[in-house]
């Protein structure tokens, strides 16, 4: 089992976020219990943003069991698609791009999504499973 992580599960856990901290953590433990981690480019790049160096960056994935996954062109036409969706129907711009590669990455190159996003990801990826580990 693929579960792909989202930037708000892996900020809760290196932020030691008072309110979903804990509950990103064990829900991250399960998931790697039952399978493989795996972070987009867009996740990775997002996390990645939070740390001052690259290499503690890096050491901290590893230490949780996150792998870099890349973003592959049937993910990203499947994002476009989506986005464009959004748009036609009245989306305003408080979703950006960046949300739907996350969807799609996860749907096209994972079998699950970790997330506390789940109303967004399950309203424009059907068929996407998704954990949020704030329900537990």
């Amino acid at each position: 089992m693929i579960t792909a992580v989202d930037t708000n599960v892996l900020l809760d856990i290196f932020g030691a976020n008072q309110k979903y901290g804990a509950a990103s953590a064990g829900a991250l433990d399960r998931c790697a219990a039952e399978g493989s981690l795996v972070a987009s480019a867009v996740v990775w790049s997002e996390t990645a943003a939070a740390f001052a160096e690259a290499p503690v960056f890096e050491r901290a994935m590893r230490d949780l069991g996150v792998s870099f996954s890349p973003l592959t062109e049937a993910a990203a036409n499947r994002a476009a698609r989506q986005w464009r969706s959004y748009r036609q129907h009245g989306g305003r711009r408080d979703r950006i791009t960046s949300d739907f590669l996350i969807g799609a990455h996860a749907l096209v190159c994972a079998e699950r999504l970790l997330t506390r996003d789940r109303g967004f990801f399950r309203r424009y990826f059907v068929g996407l499973q998704v954990i949020d580990p704030s329900l537990r």
